[in-house]
């Protein structure tokens, strides 16, 4: 299911792509986009989680250089039944996280500084169960994919002027291109993303044991969201629909579920638990 969502994925970008070519440069412009979104595509296939990780400057940890956060992601992921991914870590006070890579064989977590410091130890685990949630559900390439792709397009058409090899083009077209290209991968963003975020939270859920803290930590990072600034999605807006999180939290033009729905899920969640009594899985606390 997940290969046939990536090929319509694929698809649906790659046509866009080659619109927004062909209304700033007529045919000339649609066959530079098509040899573009060709590279894109592969690139982004293969090299989308290093993309992605490079553009947060994130730095690798292990046991020995970050005990307690990669302790508390090998028991996650050992509870969850998958191999050990490669965890990040983000200088940055902005608090969020996010999951990449092609597969759960090559899967990598991350998480900024800023989210460390403000969650308790039961919150950060509920946070990584989340993100271990996307790499199990298999979300991750696709995630990656449209962040990188989006972010390609939304580029493109930020620079028509200079793809345009028509002095003649209608201004109309081109006005059309600049404007409605990011709009449209928005539209593409959040009809993948919302549905995921669902699952990857009851996911986590299952996989901490905890829905109490998962929603007590979606609260804290969407408060602190709004207040401290990302510059990687002022960069790149594209950025925001990885993130457990988005920078911008509302409903209409938001990758994710308002979050208020995700708390409301998660406490759902944790009553109808509590009376089935079917999660037997203990918290997960940071070690140390």
């Amino acid at each position: 299911m997940n290969i046939m969502r990536i090929f319509i994925l694929l698809a649906a970008l790659t046509a866009l792509f080659m619109g927004t070519g062909y209304m700033i440069g007529g045919t000339g412009g649609a066959l530079i986009a098509l040899i573009i979104a060709g590279a894109v595509n592969f690139v982004t296939y293969w090299k989308a989680d290093r993309i992605v990780l490079s553009m947060h400057k994130a730095r690798e940890v292990n046991a020995n250089t970050s005990p307690d956060f990669y302790g508390v992601v090998a028991i996650l992921a050992q509870r969850a039944g998958l191999p050990m991914p490669k965890v990040y870590v983000i200088d940055s006070p902005h608090p969020n996280a996010f999951a990449t890579g092609r597969n759960p064989e090559n899967a990598a977590v991350a998480a900024t500084t800023g989210l460390l410091d403000m969650l308790s130890r039961d919150e950060i685990a509920a946070v990584m169960a989340h993100e271990l949630g996307h790499i199990r559900n298999r979300d991750t390439l696709i995630m990656t994919m449209v962040a990188t792709i989006a972010g390609a397009i939304s580029m493109l058409a930020n620079f028509g002027m200079f793809f345009s090899s028509d002095n003649r083009s209608n201004p109309l077209a081109l006005a059309g291109a600049v404007l409605l290209a990011p709009f449209a991968a928005m539209i593409v963003q959040m009809a993948i993303s919302r549905t995921r975020e669902f699952g990857a939270d009851r996911a986590g859920a299952e996989i901490c044991g905890d829905p109490d803290a998962l929603a007590s930590a979606l609260r804290k990072i969407s408060h602190a969201a709004r207040q401290v600034p990302n510059p990687v999605t002022e960069r790149n807006p594209a950025a925001a629909q990885l993130y457990i999180v988005p920078t911008h939290v509302g409903e209409l033009f938001s990758t994710h579920p308002a979050t208020e729905r995700r708390i409301s899920a998660l406490r759902e969640l944790t009553r109808r638990t509590m009376k089935q009594n079917s999660f037997t899985a203990t918290r997960t606390p940071l070690p140390g």
